[in-house]
């Protein structure tokens, strides 16, 4: 049966707002508060900007040859590579979903503390499941729906977060250097390289689709990670549902705590459905998506998954070097090992691409890490296909 294209441009980039729009977004721009207002925008836009590079590239492989994001996978890496790729994605997709309902759950708790962490962790999971057994093809209606209702809702968190006008005294500290703080804003859009490609490869208008899908999410990241930086600066908090719960607007925290969550986890969770059928193509990716769900539901209640800076760096550390490998196959090699078992070569260069990232962690240069380390692994994988042809 012929692959079915569901999603228009307008829709697709409303998909990817949506998706930008999240707790865990604005935590993480909490974090670029001792750069101070400028220099944490600067940050933050380069960051995403390195992010968004990889995101637009690995989504259009998808979005041009109809694969998901993890069969493109295995263009570099055979049938055995993309297995394990799609297992490690499964894995990282429940620990997002865990960690996002509980954010959703705990915020919620905080603005309405009646129907407790437990209860609103329910709330959240069973929308969730709701959003995923719509289907892919009713999906983006609803989504864009929810993504112009959140759009109209963060112009309010943004009046009442800069509201004051008057930064607190003593919040740039220099304890974040700003190549850090790059990285930091880099990760959060790589944290969706093995997700983007599930989704643009519905994309009516392949190429139109994905630059406006990841146009979307950048702007719409780049202003969360601002408003958690105003958060900091301007309100003295770490938690955006605080501030509003200050101000006098529950209604509007709940709106945007639960409707964010969901907007954003369900493409995790419906994506571990897509990478469990690429591991086993007689598994429903709809069902495995809402055990997903499920799985992380439960988790969020009972497992204390609330720590997510390393989980994002461990993300980064491997799937960029996948990535970068995939675009370079694919844009500039022309290679396709989805006939193979294994590349033994692509998974060479993705381990020394794992163990350069790790030890990378510890540069501090104004541009980040992960830029330089894709520059090094486009590199040597363009000069391995010259020296090793014969694998081709």
């Amino acid at each position: 049966m012929a692959f079915q294209r569901n999603l228009s441009t307008p829709m697709l980039g409303l998909v990817w707002f949506g998706a930008s729009v999240s707790l865990a977004e604005i935590l993480t721009g909490t974090f670029f508060a001792p750069l101070g207002l400028s220099m944490g925008i600067a940050a933050i836009i380069i960051g995403h900007v390195i992010g968004c590079a990889l995101f637009l590239l690995v989504s259009l492989v998808s979005a041009q040859t109809g694969m998901s994001a993890m069969q493109a996978v295995g263009r570099s890496f055979g049938r055995v590579g993309s297995g394990a790729f799609s297992a490690a994605n499964v894995l990282q997709l429940v620990g997002w979903t865990a960690i996002m309902v509980m954010s959703g759950g705990a915020a919620a708790t905080l603005l309405v503390p009646a129907l407790g962490m437990a209860g609103w962790c329910i709330i959240i999971g069973a929308l969730i499941v709701l959003w995923i057994a719509i289907g892919i093809k009713r999906m983006g209606t609803v989504q864009s729906a929810a993504a112009v209702l959140l759009f109209a809702l963060t112009f309010v968190v943004s009046a009442t977060v800069f509201g004051s006008g008057t930064p607190i005294p003593g919040m740039e500290d220099g304890s974040l250097s700003f190549g850090a703080a790059v990285e930091l804003a880099a990760a959060m859009p790589l944290s969706w390289l093995p997700v983007a490609g599930d989704y643009t490869r519905e994309a009516k208008r392949p190429n139109a689709g994905t630059v406006l899908a990841t146009i979307a999410y950048g702007l719409g990241s780049c202003w969360m990670f601002v408003i958690g930086l105003g958060c900091a600066l301007y309100a003295g908090s770490d938690d955006v549902a605080v501030v509003l719960a200050q101000a006098g607007m529950g209604i509007v925290g709940i709106l945007v705590v639960v409707f964010s969550t969901v907007t954003t986890t369900f493409l995790d969770a419906q994506s571990a459905g897509v990478s469990a059928n690429a591991i086993w193509s007689k598994l429903d990716p709809r069902i495995c998506g809402i055990v997903a769900a499920v799985v992380g539901t439960v988790l969020a209640i009972v497992a204390p998954v609330g720590d997510f800076e390393d989980f994002l760096y461990l993300i980064g550390s491997v799937f960029a070097p996948m990535a970068t490998i995939v675009i370079v196959d694919y844009f500039v090699l022309h290679r396709d090992s989805s006939a193979q078992l294994i590349d033994w070569r692509n998974a060479v260069l993705w381990l020394l691409g794992f163990i350069l990232y790790r030890f990378s962690l510890g540069w501090d240069i104004p541009c980040g890490n992960t830029l330089p380390v894709m520059v090094i692994i486009a590199v040597v994988a363009i000069v391995a296909d010259k020296v090793f042809l014969p694998s081709r």
